[in-house]
């Protein structure tokens, strides 16, 4: 199983930049999707590439998601190195010393309203359910019929859209609403100004990976994993396939590294080409 040419060509060109930052969604790009969110777990192989990466100087990784940062954690077991952005870029772990996140009077009360809109709607929608975060609240409509998907998905969007402060976000069979603004692009800009990276590999699968897609600079590589439209530049089919990706710029980086300065400044080849 390998990549097409042109996602190879753009690896061997990242592979060279001085300070390399590592990004993968969660569910759908590191982990296969499942019915029930805590089941998922990422493949083996992805993990240990990724914990490979955590080994080589100026190289770092995060995991970027929509999953709240306590439900992240379980799922995933990330290796204490590799940086956290959940809630869709509302919740991070930063490091030890990073304030959690906290929000004031009028958030909260914002909160208590959209997760009993939630409640209300999946009590009338037979087979959707409610995850409840620190910032926001989630409607599932994964284990529902196709219909009752329909309509508590149009039910949730259209009282939800109205509701001042409060950003709706629509993936695959969620709608989420939380009453912090941040994107996933914003916890990609986040990553960048901590980590110095001069060069970004962010692969995502829903709809709400395209924020992180558009926040990219030129040299970075974007995969979308799987189907539909996207800003991605390349694109991978499945975990089993970014798997194969977390291989190869892993190999890729640390021959890169092997080299010596003089010839990663001058043979390497250029970002920009």
């Amino acid at each position: 199983m390998g990549l097409d040419d042109r996602l190879q060509h753009a690896l061997e060109r990242l592979a060279f930049t001085p300070v390399l930052l590592v990004c993968m969604d969660f569910d759908g790009t590191l982990a296969p999707l499942t019915d029930r969110a805590e089941d998922a777990r990422a493949l083996p192989s992805a993990s240990t590439a990724l914990a490979g990466l955590n080994t080589l100087p100026e190289t770092r990784t995060a995991l970027v998601s929509g999953r709240a940062l306590a439900s992240l954690r379980d799922v995933a077991s990330p290796d204490e190195r590799t940086l956290l952005i959940a809630s869709h870029g509302a919740e991070t772990w930063l490091g030890p010393e990073a304030a959690p996140l906290e929000l004031d009077d009028r958030q909260r009360r914002l909160l208590e309203t959209v997760t009993g809109t939630i409640r209300r709607i999946v009590e009338a929608h037979p087979g959707s359910s409610l995850e409840e975060k620190p910032a926001g609240a989630v409607l599932h409509t994964r284990r529902a019929a196709p219909e009752v998907d329909e309509a508590a998905t149009a039910e949730a969007l259209r009282v939800l859209d109205g509701m001042d402060g409060v950003h709706v976000m629509q993936g695959k069979k969620v709608v989420e609403a939380s009453v912090v603004s941040a994107s996933k692009g914003d916890g990609l800009a986040t990553l960048r100004d901590l980590t110095g990276a001069t060069g970004i590999l962010f692969a995502g699968d829903d709809v709400t990976d395209e924020a992180g897609f558009a926040a990219l600079a030129s040299g970075d590589v974007g995969v979308k994993v799987g189907d539909g439209q996207t800003a991605a530049a390349y694109r991978t089919d499945d975990p089993e396939h970014v798997a194969v990706l977390l291989e190869t710029i892993l190999r890729l980086r640390r021959e890169a590294l092997d080299m010596p300065p003089l010839d990663r400044e001058g043979v390497g080849p250029s970002l920009d080409e």
